[in-house]
């Protein structure tokens, strides 16, 4: 087993799922550690991401904990095989790491949802809207740290215009899209630029307009990234001091839930285009 200076993100939630089988099969990490012919140590160590593990011991570590899920079981192996550095390695020592773990999460998503009550999400921002997102940050970021930001916020947006892109719904409140960052002309622009993204056949933009009055998490904001299973998925909550990662299967079933409620509470994708356009239009 070889040791990893920094995890990535997917080496991080690879460990999280082996414990959580080992658990679930009522083991302690004794217990699993003399059944599997290694110490509690190096078991303690795969689960914190600190030292690797190989396709055959993901397997072997499975059977042991009498998981029955073969599809749960090859996507765990599947997050060991990809080794080539992403994108966001670039970032490394530049961004704080929990960003380059978004980054890292959602590449390899399946499908993508958001919900934000305030702000645009973050894949369909324009470079002037999100400059000025940053510029309001507390504490204040240097214009060298805005503009890192920025560039990393726009490269992320690759999900959604690749040649493969993913899948993509956003529900956006009305107070969002009113909400004038950077000025009227600014604000037309990112309007205009919904529209635009929103005619791509695999992204959905709906709006919950003020008059649909009090809505399911009214306020929060949140981003899910679909795995390959549903045990694999991830919500993301933003936070003062940066991304927060939920994946425990109880709160990822309460993010389903509210994603589909907020869906409900929403206008369907024309009429959102409608409400858009007639709010760009009078700006």
């Amino acid at each position: 087993m070889a040791g990893r200076a920094v995890p990535t993100a997917r080496r991080t939630r690879l460990g999280v799922e082996l414990r959580k089988l080992r658990e679930r099969a009522g083991m302690n990490t004794t217990q699993a550690a003399a059944l599997l012919g290694t110490s509690s140590g190096q078991l303690s160590n795969v689960e914190v991401a600190r030292f690797g593990v190989s396709a055959d011991r993901v397997r072997v570590m499975a059977r042991t904990y009498s998981c029955t899920e073969p599809a749960l079981i090859e996507a765990l192996v599947n997050m060991i095989g990809e080794r080539r550095r992403g994108w966001w390695e670039e970032y490394r020592d530049i961004l704080p790491p929990k960003l380059l773990d978004l980054a890292e999460i959602e590449h390899h998503g399946r499908s993508l949802r958001a919900a934000h009550s305030m702000h645009i999400p973050g894949l369909l921002q324009t470079v002037d809207h999100a400059r000025e997102i940053y510029r309001q940050a507390v504490p204040d970021l240097s214009p060298p740290e805005i503009e890192h930001r920025v560039s990393f916020r726009i490269k992320r947006q690759a999900a959604l215009y690749n040649d493969d892109p993913v899948p993509y719904g956003a529900v956006i409140h009305e107070a969002a899209l009113r909400m004038q960052f950077g000025g009227a002309e600014v604000t037309r622009t990112q309007l205009h630029h919904l529209l635009k993204v929103s005619e791509r056949d695999h992204v959905s933009i709906r709006v919950i307009p003020f008059d649909a009055g009090s809505y399911p998490g009214s306020g929060q904001s949140v981003y899910f990234v679909h795995g390959s299973v549903p045990a694999l998925d991830t919500a993301e909550l933003d936070q003062s001091h940066g991304p927060v990662f939920i994946d425990s299967e109880a709160q990822l079933a309460q993010y389903r839930q509210l994603l589909d409620r907020l869906e409900s509470a929403a206008l369907e994708p024309a009429k959102s285009r409608d409400l858009i356009h007639d709010i760009a239009r009078h700006l």
